[in-house]
Order: C-alpha cells, then structure tokens, then sequence
C-alpha cells in the first residue's frame, strides 16, 4: 500500500476538514505538520495534539519533506499557492484536496504542476455548520460519502492514494466522477441546498420565532450559519450548475404552490407521494 511509503503529510489550511484530517491521520501514526496563517488556529492544534508541528508561513523544508500535502484553502488562494510554491516539493509527493468545486482548479493545477509531482483531487462530502480547527473531529468522516475526480493526467498510483486516505479516514461510499460530474451533482446536492436555508432564514426578520420554531425549521436551517467568504466564492465558480438547479427549484415551489392556490388536493398529495419515495432512497442508504 503507498501509505505505507507516505508517513510524513502536510495540511495546508487548517480548517474544520483540515483538521480533521489531521486529527485522523496523526491518530493513525502519520507525522503531520500543519501551515495555516491565523496563529490562534496552529497554537490550538498543538495545544491539542492534533498536529506534530505547525507553521503560519511557508517553510520549504517542512513543505518539501512531505510526502502527501492535502489542501484545505479556498479555490482561488489553493491555485496561488501552487503558482507560487510548486518548487518546493519533493519530486515524487502527492496532493489532493477537500474543494468544493473541481472543474474551475483541477485542469489548471494540473496543468501549471511540476511533472515529477502528482495532483488527484478529491471531495469529503461531511461537515458541520461550524468552522475551525477549534471543531474538527475525524467522526465526520466516519461512514460518510467522499468522491474522487481523477482525470487522465492522474495514475492508477495516485488514484489508489487518495482512496487509501478515504478508507483510513473511516469514509464508507468512494465514488469516482469527472470534475465536470462532480460540479454538476454539487450543485444541487450541496450548493442549492445552501441557497434555500440562506433563503428560508431572510423570510423574516421576527427574532422572536426561536421562541415557537419545532425541529423542521431547525433542522432546515442549520446550514444557514454560513461562512459569507466561502460558500460566495464556491456559488459564482460553480454558478452555471447552481442557477440551473435553482430554476428547477423555482419551477417545483411554484408547482407546489399554484396547485395550493387553486385547491388540487390529489396533485398535491401526489407531489408528497412522490417526495415520499424519494427520500427512502437516502434512508436506505443511511441504514
């Protein structure tokens, strides 16, 4: 197995996922060092263990001992950092990454990498509606989802790789897409759902409703608490996809409530019928 040859890993950005990641793999034996630019973040890891060391600028020893970098940065600041400090890998070092969209990195990355250093990008698809170091638990991963966007510039090799870190990490369900594939389902699983809490959450500005709200709401909204500068830049990289799904969105919520208007009982029954059938395949799934 290559993780056997890759004992030594670097996070870059030590996030909620990041330092889950982390947290993980130096639970499982693994050196891991940390580069993160808030100080408070690379302290509090390793106050707690989480990291061996940690650095808030870049030091070309600890990035070119590495034998796996995992990125946790936004989209745009992860191909900068590759622009500006590919040179310090070791030839040979793999990288992948937790980014929430593929198609608008993963072709560029690959495209300006050194040959001798190999990019496979990936996606755990498991998170909280907190953020931080200060929050990371490697149990997010545990039987969760995670996907894998190789292209045909990645080797069976480093395919392997990333999927080794997946089954290490407790994920359950490896599914391999293109990034295109990925983006597209990302959209609607992820970025529109986002959308409707945003919008459910603006509906009113009543700070009493916390006084009367039951489970549904809660549980409806708990990805409203959104980080502003993340979910933003994810949404107008990824828009093509996520206007498409919030226009069938806005078709079905129209549906649903011309049907109320106009007082068509079995439509409507038939509608929740259909929901119904829907959702037991992600019971089915969770069970």
């Amino acid at each position: 197995m290559e993780w056997i040859n890759h004992s030594r890993i670097l996070i870059v950005g030590l996030g909620l996922i990041g330092g889950s990641y982390a947290k993980g793999l130096k639970r499982l034996g693994y050196h891991v060092s940390a580069i993160d630019t808030r100080r408070e973040a690379i302290d509090y890891a390793l106050e707690n263990h989480i990291i061996n060391d940690g650095y808030t600028e870049v030091d070309p020893e600890v990035v070119g001992s590495a034998d796996g970098v995992i990125f946790g940065l936004y989209p745009k600041v992860f191909v900068e950092w590759i622009e500006k400090y590919q040179q310090y890998f070791k030839p040979g070092a793999m990288l992948t990454d937790v980014t929430g969209v593929k198609g608008c990195i993963v072709y560029r990355i690959q495209d300006i990498l050194r040959d001798d250093v190999e990019f496979i990008a990936s996606h755990p698809m498991a998170g909280r509606e907190v953020y931080g170091v200060e929050n990371s638990d490697d149990a997010i991963f545990r039987g969760a989802n995670f996907i894998m966007t190789p292209t045909e510039k990645n080797s069976p090799q480093a395919i392997r790789w990333v999927g080794q870190l997946a089954r290490l990490l407790g994920f359950e369900r490896i599914s391999v897409l293109t990034p295109e594939e990925h983006d597209e389902m990302i959209g609607y699983l992820s970025q529109l759902t986002h959308c409707i809490a945003v919008a459910l959450m603006t509906c009113s500005d009543n700070e009493h409703l916390v006084d009367y709200t039951g489970d549904s709401f809660r549980d409806l909204t708990r990805i409203a608490n959104i980080n502003d500068l993340m979910w933003s830049e994810l949404f107008m990289l990824n828009r093509e996809s996520l206007l498409k799904y919030m226009d069938i969105f806005l078709d079905e919520f129209a549906s649903l409530r011309d049907m109320l208007r106009d007082g068509r009982v079995e439509e409507l029954r038939e509608k929740m019928r259909l929901s119904t059938k829907r959702r037991a395949y992600f019971n089915k799934v969770k069970n």
